[in-house]
């Protein structure tokens, strides 16, 4: 049964910084990535990185801010999210691709995550 469980979400002011985390059991090391849902919006790609960690692609809206990272020992990937601005605001998913490639295609991923909230205050 597969299972990805993120955590680490929570409510931060504007400035601050958080890290997600999502824990995969259940499937093999592949490309995994990180997106994200506003109230009354679609859900956005934010982030992704390729099976070894060496190929990672950002949205324009957090890049330089946001950094996505894996350790295949724990099975887990990790999304440290600095500079946060209330456009942040968001549900955040963590999800696994049905193939071995990296994807900012929301199409190209088959599993996903219960979604961990973060709210920042201006």
């Amino acid at each position: 049964q597969v299972q990805l469980v993120e955590s680490g979400g929570g409510l931060v002011q504007a400035g601050g910084s958080l890290r997600l985390s999502c824990a995969a059991s259940g499937l093999s090391i592949r490309a995994m990535g990180w997106f994200r849902q506003a109230p009354g919006k679609e859900r956005d790609f934010v982030a992704t990185i390729n099976w070894s960690g060496a190929i990672t692609d950002y949205a324009d809206s957090v890049k330089g801010r946001f950094a996505i990272s894996r350790d295949n020992a724990k099975n887990t990937v990790y999304l440290q999210m600095n500079s946060l601005k209330a456009e942040d605001t968001a549900v955040y998913y963590c999800a696994a691709v049905r193939g071995s490639f990296a994807s900012n295609d929301r199409a190209q991923y088959t599993y996903w995550g219960q979604g961990t909230q973060v709210t920042v205050s201006s």
